[in-house]
């Protein structure tokens, strides 16, 4: 461990200082830095849809299916990467909000060191525990062997996956939301043309089937991770690490993990909840589990616009938390809310006027269309519950405070939502019983998050809980 290094190299001017949060125009910033990353997240989604819809219809039902089990798996190294890049862009965006950039650049440091062992560790693990998982999960004898081998093709996007995820979470904790899309964007535009390519084995490229798909993610990956690393280097970009000095500071280290791994677990939280909600729909049926997956659908492209300024919130927070202008954070939260449920109220608007209409865009089947609306009228009312919530847990984060939120969403799914949704599908002997219970959760972690944003105890343990020697004052760097 290097606790020295960091400090005693001279602080220099960078070519590019990132995005100065803590004064001017609050809603602008909002705006400004929310609307590259909702760009990113629908071209994300959209990328998805289509990739599903090549291997659906391309290469069948087996490969649809082994597509669909190693989800859970992709959501699990998506966990750690996200909970890693969270930590490390709140604490550089307090850093940066203070002006200290000797601990700024200590965190770059340390949180691409710790990021590469963690990356490293997830391919290990996978590459020597998929067929295991795989059986545990009793996938079907005829997917096993093609699950399998996708899977650990696909697992080679880890260290790059990881990579991007990094870059992309420091430039953002210095408020520039912009670069990495671009890269991004251009990943996801590489991919999606050599999914077909490869899949079907056009233009005299070897037909690889659904290891096709994993082979366009790998490439694309790796290109934007080394493009994006080369740019911050040639920009000088105040975010960029110095690849000759990659060390672990042990303080920060400790301080990184408190705040990504409840943010892991927060996840894995979700996760498990989600995998418990499936199974009780499906005991009432195929119609009722389609009808689910399609809502989900639906569900997902009207969270992303309160889930990116929830993104936004938090950094705008942290720079402001990190500079002691406690009163900014309160106008980033105002501001978040309005923002955020000015968009979401249009998903919430077309969910109950014709919610059929929107279920019948993925589905011609009257019964899935008939429990789709069902669940769009009750689940659409709880839309800007969503909203509000992910602005105030944007402010708990940006304070560090990952532990809290994660406990808010083990109310929300393991207190609330999986209880209820057993026990009034159970009274009430329909499907319907769940899609209340997934409302009241909704209702009842906007409550507890908003009440703890409102007691203002985010603020008094911010210094309380961070070790001696990672938030040590330095001076103003100009």
């Amino acid at each position: 461990m290097d606790t020295d290094s960091a400090e005693s190299t001279p602080a220099r001017r960078p070519g590019m200082r990132g995005v100065d949060l803590t004064t001017g125009s609050v809603p602008w910033h909002l705006v400004k830095f929310s609307i590259p990353m909702l760009v990113g997240s629908t071209l994300h989604t959209a990328y998805s849809i289509i990739n599903a819809a090549w291997v659906g219809n391309g290469l069948g039902a087996n490969a649809m299916a082994a597509l669909t089990v190693s989800f859970p798996i992709f959501f699990l190294l998506m966990a750690v990467a996200g909970g890693l890049t969270l930590a490390s862009s709140i604490l550089v965006s307090q850093a940066y909000g203070a002006k200290d950039m000797v601990r700024l650049k200590r965190v770059v440091q340390n949180s691409l060191v710790l990021t590469g062992a963690v990356a490293v560790f997830c391919f290990v693990a996978g590459q020597l525990s998929a067929e295991a998982v795989f059986r545990a999960m009793q996938t079907p004898p005829d997917v096993l062997p093609m699950a399998v081998d996708y899977f650990r093709i696909f697992l080679w996007t880890t260290p790059f996956m990881f990579g991007v995820y990094f870059l992309a979470s420091v430039m953002r904790g210095v408020g520039d939301s912009r670069s990495p899309l671009y890269f991004q964007a251009a990943s996801l535009v590489v991919t999606a043309i050599l999914d077909p390519l490869l899949m079907f084995g056009l233009l005299g490229l070897p037909r690889l089937g659904l290891n096709g798909t994993a082979w366009a993610t790998i490439v694309a990956q790796a290109g934007a991770f080394v493009s994006i690393a080369i740019y911050v280097q040639k920009r000088d970009h105040i975010a960029a690490p110095d690849w000759r000095r990659l060390r672990l500071h042990l303080p920060t280290t400790i301080l990184t993990a408190k705040i990504g791994i409840p943010t892991m677990i927060q996840q894995a939280l979700v996760s498990l909840g989600m995998l418990f909600i499936v199974s009780m729909i499906n005991r009432y049926g195929a119609h009722s589990s389609a009808a689910f997956g399609i809502a989900m659908r639906i569900d997902q492209l009207a969270f992303m616009p309160a889930m990116t300024v929830g993104m936004a919130v938090s950094t705008l927070a942290g720079q402001n938390i990190g500079a002691g202008r406690f009163e900014r954070v309160h106008q980033v939260f105002r501001w978040g809310v309005a923002l955020s449920c000015a968009i979401t109220a249009v998903a919430s608007a077309l969910a109950l006027s014709v919610p059929a209409w929107l279920i019948g865009l993925f589905s011609n089947d009257a019964d899935v269309i008939v429990v789709g609306t069902q669940y769009l009228r009750i689940v659409g009312l709880g839309y800007l519950m969503f909203a509000v919530m992910f602005v105030s847990n944007g402010v708990i984060n940006g304070a560090g405070q990952t532990a809290v939120t994660t406990v808010f969403t083990f109310i929300t799914f393991w207190a609330v939502r999986v209880p209820l949704a057993a026990y009034l599908s159970h009274r009430m002997g329909t499907v319907e019983g769940i899609w209340y219970a997934v409302l009241a959760s909704l209702v009842v972690g906007t409550v507890a998050s908003l009440a703890y944003y409102l007691t203002g105890r985010w603020k008094k343990s911010l210094v309380r809980k961070i070790p001696e020697g990672v938030m040590a004052p330095t001076p103003e760097i100009d």
